[in-house]
């Protein structure tokens, strides 16, 4: 990247390290290439690195390196990140039912963006998504790629509980919630896939550089997994 990653202070435990302004596929994939590289170096005070879509959060124990020190040692493995390997990508289908009691958003979309119910899910499915992070909470993808035609804002008052499995939508971004929370995205869809479970390992489905590609369900499926 030409004149290489903007470096800021978060506090006296961390820097952030910028890549770019923008949802960008290019951009993620140097943020989790400096993860790794991070990784592979690993340097003495570094506790974690947290990627995201356009930056990576780097905290460090200012008793073990200073900050002037930490970020040489993250301009330096910004200087490898092309050598990185990063992890294949897997493509990771969810089945989903759309609309109705599963989406109760999906008929508010289609007002809002002119188009048919039919068209926001055919829209929807129709791409594969990259996850380029993970959080609010804990297994929650950030999927971007949403198609302009059917990116539409968050709700202006969120629910105080949206259900696990609820597969939502705001501006250019989807995502699926995996437990029982209150959220502000416009829910189109549900999936019974349980995508994070503290019991297993890894708890998570998937990880930042997968792909999700939304499946639909007959309704007859998706009630048969509703009621079971």
């Amino acid at each position: 990247m030409d004149g290489g990653p903007r470096i800021l202070i978060a506090g006296d435990h961390a820097l952030v390290v910028e890549y770019g302004p923008t949802i960008d596929e290019t951009i993620n994939r140097r943020v989790r290439a400096l993860t790794g590289a991070l990784a592979a170096k690993a340097v003495p005070g570094v506790v974690e690195v947290v990627p995201t879509y356009r930056s990576a959060m780097v905290h460090y124990d200012p008793d073990a390196i200073t900050p002037a020190a930490l970020r040489e040692a993250i301009l330096d493995a910004d200087r490898h990140v092309d050598e990185v390997a990063l992890p294949a990508s897997r493509v990771i289908e969810i089945p989903t039912a759309y609309g109705g009691r599963f989406g109760p958003d999906l008929d508010a979309v289609a007002a809002e963006t002119g188009l048919s119910p039919r068209e926001v899910i055919e829209i929807h499915h129709s791409r594969d998504y990259l996850v380029y992070m993970m959080g609010f909470m804990a297994g929650f993808p950030y999927l971007g790629g949403l198609s302009p035609r059917i990116a539409v804002p968050r709700l202006a008052s969120p629910r105080t509980k949206v259900p696990a499995g609820s597969v939502g939508i705001a501006l250019g971004q989807t995502g699926i919630y995996p437990t029982d929370s209150p959220g502000g995205w416009r829910l189109i869809g549900w999936t019974p896939v349980r995508i994070f479970d503290a019991t297993h390992e890894p708890p998570v489905l998937f990880e930042a550089g997968d792909y999700i590609r939304f499946v639909p369900m007959t309704d007859a499926d998706a009630q048969r997994y509703a009621t079971a």
